[in-house]
C-alpha cells in the first residue's frame, strides 16, 4: 500500500487548470521528487497533499485512508518552505516548539523533543540563539527541526535549499536524505533542480502542464527518457529530428537525419515506431567521444568552454546542424575551429517520438 497516493486530482484556479487528472503513488520511506519546469504543476500537487490547497476533483489518501477533506494538522504531515517561514522575535528553541505549544503538548516534553530534534539536524545547544543568529543553512536547518518535533509520517518539502549559496546546497542534500532515511519518513520533494532530484530521489517524476509524463528512478530517467521533453530538462541533451528507415526491434533503430545515418534504441514500451516514421533522435553530451577511428559524424569545434574536471564543445556538423560534446578529464583542449570525428554506441542513441 502506498504510503501517499493522488488519484486523478484535477485542480483549477478560475479557468487555468494546474493539475490536469494527476495519478500518483509513493511508497513508505521512499523519498520522492515532483521535478519540473515553472507552471508545471508540481507545487499545486505538493500543496494539495499538504491539505493547503483543495483539488477541484480527485482524492489524496494516506496509508489507504482518504484524506481529501482532512485539514493539514490532522494528515501526520509536516512541510518545510522556500522562505523558512521563521519567526524572528523567537529563539531557535521557541520557533521549533511552536507547533507542540499549539497542540498543549506539556512544557518539559517539549523541550525534551526541542532538543532531540536539534542533535537530529546537528545542532545541539542551540536552543537559545536567535534567529538572525543563524547562517541561511542554519535557518534551514531550524525549519526542518521545526517540521521533525511534531512527528510527522510525512515530510514535504517546497524548494527548501534555493535560497542557498552552491556550497551549502551540497552539504544540505546529503543531510535531508539522511534525517528522512535515519527516521523512517516518507518524503516528497519538489524543486526545479535537476541535480538536486538525480542525487537525492529514490524516484521522481517529471511533470509538464499539470500532468505527470514519466516516473521512475534518477537513472531510469536519464538514461531511458520517453520523451524529448523529458530528454531535454534531465540534463542536456542534443536533439536530432530524423526519419525511420529500419527498425530491427527496440534495440536498433535506424533514423536517417540531416547529419546522416543513426542507429538507436526505444526506451518507451508502449511505442514501436514503422518505417517513414517521423521521430527524433537524443544523445547525452557525455556519451560522445572525439575520435577519428571509426567516427559516424564529422564536424569542426565552434566553441570551447574550460571548466576543469571536464570541457564542453559545440561543434558544427553539416548546415546549421550543432552538437554539444562533453569530454571529463580532459589532457587537452581542442582550439576553435580544428577537424574532429564523433562516435557514439547504440546504447547511448535514444529513438523518441517526434
Amino acid at each position: 500500500m502506498d504510503a501517499i497516493r493522488a488519484d486523478s486530482v484535477v485542480k483549477d484556479f478560475g479557468e487555468v487548470r494546474a493539475l490536469n487528472g494527476v495519478s500518483l503513488g509513493v511508497e513508505a520511506g521512499e523519498l520522492f521528487f515532483l521535478l519540473g519546469g515553472s507552471g508545471c504543476g508540481k507545487t499545486t500537487l505538493l500543496r494539495c497533499i499538504a491539505g493547503l490547497e483543495d483539488p477541484t476533483s480527485g482524492k489524496i489518501s494516506f496509508d489507504g485512508e482518504d484524506v481529501t477533506a482532512l485539514p493539514t494538522h490532522k494528515r501526520e504531515a509536516a512541510m518545510v518552505f522556500q522562505s523558512y517561514a521563521l519567526w524572528p522575535h523567537m529563539t531557535v528553541g521557541q520557533n521549533i516548539g511552536f507547533g507542540l505549544e499549539e497542540r498543549k503538548v506539556p512544557k518539559n516534553e517539549i523541550a525534551q523533543r526541542v532538543k532531540e530534534v536539534l542533535e537530529m539536524v546537528r545542532m545541539p545547544g542551540f536552543e537559545g540563539r536567535g534567529i538572525d543568529q543563524m547562517s541561511g543553512g542554519q535557518q534551514q536547518r531550524v525549519s526542518l527541526a521545526r517540521a521533525l518535533v511534531v512527528k510527522p509520517k510525512c515530510l514535504l518539502l517546497d524548494e527548501p535549499l534555493s535560497n542557498l549559496d552552491a556550497q551549502l546546497r551540497l552539504e544540505m542534500r546529503s543531510e535531508i536524505r539522511r534525517i528522512v532515511k535515519e527516521n523512517g519518513l516518507t518524503g516528497v520533494y519538489v524543486t526545479h533542480d535537476q541535480a538536486e532530484a538525480l542525487s537525492m530521489a529514490d524516484r521522481l517524476a517529471v511533470m509538464d502542464g499539470g500532468r505527470i509524463v514519466q516516473v521512475g528512478t534518477p537513472e531510469q530517467i536519464y538514461r531511458n527518457p520517453k520523451t524529448s521533453y523529458v530528454a531535454s530538462f534531465i540534463g542536456e541533451t542534443n536533439l536530432l529530428r530524423g526519419k525511420v528507415s529500419n527498425v530491427a526491434g527496440r534495440g536498433a533503430v535506424a533514423v536517417v537525419t540531416k547529419v546522416g545515418e543513426l542507429v538507436g534504441r526505444m526506451t518507451d514500451d508502449q511505442w514501436m515506431p514503422a518505417s517513414e516514421d517521423q521521430v527524433q533522435v537524443s544523445i547525452r553530451p557525455e556519451a560522445i567521444r572525439i575520435s577519428q577511428e571509426g567516427a559516424q559524424l564529422e564536424g569542426r569545434v565552434i566553441e570551447k568552454m574550460y571548466l576543469g574536471e571536464s570541457i564542453q564543445y559545440r561543434v558544427g556538423i553539416g548546415e546549421g546542424i550543432e552538437m554539444q560534446v562533453s569530454e571529463m578529464n580532459p589532457r587537452a583542449v581542442l582550439e576553435e575551429g580544428v577537424k574532429v570525428g564523433l562516435k557514439m554506441q547504440v546504447e547511448d542513441v535514444v529513438v523518441l517520438r517526434d
